[in-house]
């Protein structure tokens, strides 16, 4: 069960509008910012095509930036363990992080298994429609567990991991995320396309 996350203690606190807004660093840098949500169950591909995804942005001259949720936990989210209450204030702090970044004219990525449908849903309403795609990194979780790159699903089955997502917490899968990328079935290629797809579909990126 989630939390609500907490309200905001600042006070006698006024937002200053900059001169320089989105709107001028999208001009400036030829494409619209935007957030793209993966999710997905660890092992399901998130940080490889958040990467992926990256690099053919790049390569177009593209402004991008990845959050990777373990990076996250080692900077901005090292005071959080993996309870269900952090887990709520994990994912509401990467969101305003990312709300930031649109602001900087960014495609700004984030692979995080952020397994509550609510938590997600709190994240899409601090934006404007159209400006946050979540993706569904959908892979069984048997196929997640035999890839395993960290060994983590080996350590939760042994009890040494608590509240592991897929095995001893539950994930819950998106109901209406604008894509779904079937991870266990297409290759690294194949799913960054879909993903590019989706980006010239919602006119993000020009056509090629």
């Amino acid at each position: 069960m989630t939390q609500q996350a907490p309200a905001r203690k600042a006070t006698n606190v006024v937002w200053h509008h900059a001169t320089v807004t989105r709107e001028k660093r999208q001009q400036q840098n030829g494409h619209k910012s935007v957030l793209l949500w993966f999710t997905g169950l660890s092992g399901s591909g998130k940080s490889t095509l958040a990467h992926a995804v990256e690099e053919q942005l790049h390569q177009r001259g593209g402004r991008t930036f990845v959050l990777d949720g373990d990076n996250v936990r080692h900077g901005l989210c090292s005071d959080l363990g993996f309870s269900d209450q952090d887990r709520v204030e994990n994912v509401r702090r990467v969101g305003e992080m990312a709300k930031l970044f649109l602001e900087a004219g960014t495609i700004t990525m984030t692979a995080f298994i952020s397994p509550f449908v609510k938590d997600r849903e709190r994240v899409r309403k601090l934006f404007p429609h159209g400006d946050f795609l979540e993706i569904y990194c959908r892979c069984p979780v048997e196929v997640c567990e035999e890839r395993d790159v960290k060994g983590l699903y080996k350590r939760a089955r042994a009890g040494e991991i608590p509240h592991f997502t897929g095995i001893s917490s539950p994930y819950e899968e998106p109901y209406a995320p604008e894509l779904v990328v079937d991870t266990a079935a297409l290759d690294l290629e194949q799913s960054a396309q879909q993903v590019l797809d989706l980006l010239r579909q919602r006119g993000i990126i020009r056509a090629d």
